[in-house]
């Protein structure tokens, strides 16, 4: 990375005369015949373009057509060999102009705005050719204090009050809406369920996230029951490739039942822990997979898992998720979770609230392929 200057960075998108300038929000977007200049200011925000990690520079739309037509609506490959124009990406901040390198566009998300009735590009992630240094990484973005995080003092209710330490966890890591949601959506249901369910129902008219962002509860509504109807299906993966069941029975629920983990037209495998424990384990897994900041290692052998984890908090419960037993470490503001892959090694990812939260990961001796610490 190294200090430039605005006539130099604009040299890079062709004829100084021709060049097209558009800026939006924290972001200013340079369009020439020979290659794209990208600026986003120094700084860190959810609700801003900004460089996200030592990988990744995220902007912010809504993007005006022209960029958007540039960034999404041309083929693009890595690096500039193949004759299509490059994406060159710089950060301003108080030194002056700090060029970066060149990029390539790895993800984008469209919607319609109010108004309109075409869709207009409002996010993309940029990945840099080459990796920031820790030492760049803080001059583009510079470390943030210590927030307030979520405490740990639902762990301690884990052994004797899982419902306790359900409810502490799930309104210490999702703000409350200020309206309830939509009521077809997390109502209560009228079927006699477990209080387990039942409690979760009703967090969720305030933390409607709390239901899953990659697997999810069934809504109320959509509650069913199995081909056989022996199960009451109330949990399902994300692309429908296995569910979630109690046995169901007219004699009601049991207070704290088995949950059945069912591939279709497989034999269904009891989780280790009953719906209490279930319902936790539900809960640490979605939070990770669903937060903001995330720190996701490559494939870990059990000397590492060991390393990663040593300053984290294990949860007890018995292993989550038949297929890949799975194991929950926490800190303030952040969930790991560590599943066992066999012979191919062990994954984890870690979710944490804030940035800061990542610190107890940073100097574990692993190969990330993403840390937004």
């Amino acid at each position: 990375m190294r200090l430039v200057d605005d006539a130099w960075a604009y040299g890079l998108c062709g004829d100084a005369a021709a060049p097209e300038c558009f800026t939006f929000g924290s972001a200013t977007v340079v369009i020439g015949d020979t290659g794209t200049l990208i600026t986003v200011e120094a700084g860190d925000g959810l609700d801003r373009s900004c460089v996200w990690n030592a990988r990744e520079v995220r902007l912010l739309g809504p993007v005006p057509t022209p960029v958007g037509t540039r960034l999404v609506g041309e083929p693009r490959e890595r690096g500039t060999g193949d004759g299509r124009q490059p994406l060159h990406l710089t950060v301003r901040n108080s030194e002056g102009l700090l060029y970066l390198g060149t990029g390539s566009l790895t993800r984008s998300a469209t919607e319609v705005r109010p108004g309109g009735d075409k869709r207009v590009l409002t996010r993309c992630t940029l990945q840099l050719d080459e990796p920031l240094s820790k030492l760049d990484l803080d001059r583009v973005r510079p470390p943030v204090p210590l927030m307030n995080l979520p405490s740990l003092e639902w762990l301690r209710h884990v052994d004797g009050n899982r419902a306790g330490a359900l409810e502490q966890f799930i309104t210490g890591w999702y703000s409350a809406l200020p309206e309830p949601a939509e009521p077809s959506a997390v109502r209560e249901p009228a079927v006699d369920l477990p209080d387990g369910l039942k409690q979760l129902y009703r967090l969720a008219q305030r933390r409607p996230r709390c239901l899953g962002v990659q697997n999810r509860v069934l809504s109320s509504s959509g509650l069913q029951t199995d081909p056989t109807g022996e199960m009451l299906v109330f949990g399902e993966e994300n692309q429908g490739g296995f569910f979630w069941s109690l046995l169901w029975t007219l004699d009601g629920p049991e207070a704290d039942p088995t949950v059945w983990f069912r591939e279709y037209d497989e034999p269904p495998i009891a989780e280790q822990e009953p719906l209490s424990g279930f319902l936790l384990q539900f809960s640490l897994y979605e939070a990770s997979m669903g937060a903001d900041y995330r720190a996701i290692p490559r494939t870990l052998a059990a000397q590492q898992v060991d390393k990663l984890t040593e300053g984290l908090l294990p949860v007890h419960l018995r292993p989550f998720w038949p297929w890949v037993p799975t194991r929950f470490y926490v800190a303030p503001g952040l969930v790991l979770h560590v599943s066992d892959g066999g012979g191919d090694g062990f994954s984890a990812w870690a979710g944490a609230t804030h940035r800061s939260a990542l610190a107890p990961l940073a100097d574990a001796p692993v190969e990330w392929s993403r840390f937004d610490g």
